[in-house]
């Protein structure tokens, strides 16, 4: 390996270690507890460095916000890959979404902003492979009948979405109504809407 390859592994070492502190801090005391010193302290570099990998808090925070897009794209997919049928498809889908919520809440929480101030980074990553395309590509391919043009699809994925982000939030700003209520609530949400996809 030449100097440059080592260089730059180095560099890409040194922003992982950076993003890891950054999320190690966040789950430790909560994102309003995230400064540059405390990344540094913890990576035992001085806070001007960090500068050299990232301009300020808000580019740390871009980084993790991506971060966290990207993984739920992965689980997301990982989870239509498990099943034939498309309403399975869609319940499975949607109920990973939850699961990658609570697993992943300081993550969740940077992405749409509950409890904190929201990344504006799913614009961008909706032009990836993200979890709102592949679950969208399942409710076109459930309507395929009724031959929905894009908004058609758009309103269907907002339908879901509104009511399992509208419960995460009110478990995750309150205590909710317990787990076994809110896997009532979640599935008969999914089976409610994926139904009028097809009525």
């Amino acid at each position: 390996m030449g100097s440059k390859e080592r260089i730059q592994r180095l560099k890409d070492e040194n922003r992982v270690k950076i993003l890891d502190a950054s999320l190690q801090i966040v789950k430790e005391e909560g994102w309003q507890a995230l400064s540059m010193r405390k990344i540094a302290d913890i990576i035992e570099y001085t806070a001007p460095m960090i500068y050299e990998y990232f301009a300020n808090k808000e580019a740390i925070l871009t980084e993790l916000a991506g971060r966290g897009y990207f993984m739920l794209a992965k689980r997301v997919r990982e989870a239509r890959d498990q099943e034939v049928d498309l309403g399975k498809q869609i319940e499975a889908m949607w109920l990973t979404y939850w699961d990658f919520a609570f697993e992943e809440k300081e993550l969740y929480q940077l992405m749409y902003g509950v409890g904190t101030q929201c990344c504006e980074m799913e614009k961008t990553f909706r032009c990836f492979d993200s979890h709102a395309v592949l679950i969208s590509d399942v409710i076109k391919e459930i309507m395929k009948a009724k031959q929905p043009d894009d908004d058609m699809v758009c309103r269907k994925y907002f339908t879901y979405w509104s009511i399992i982000h509208g419960l995460i939030s009110i478990n995750m700003v309150n205590k909710g109504n317990g787990e076994e209520t809110n896997q009532q609530v979640l599935k008969d949400a999914i089976y409610g809407i994926t139904r009028s996809l097809v009525d």
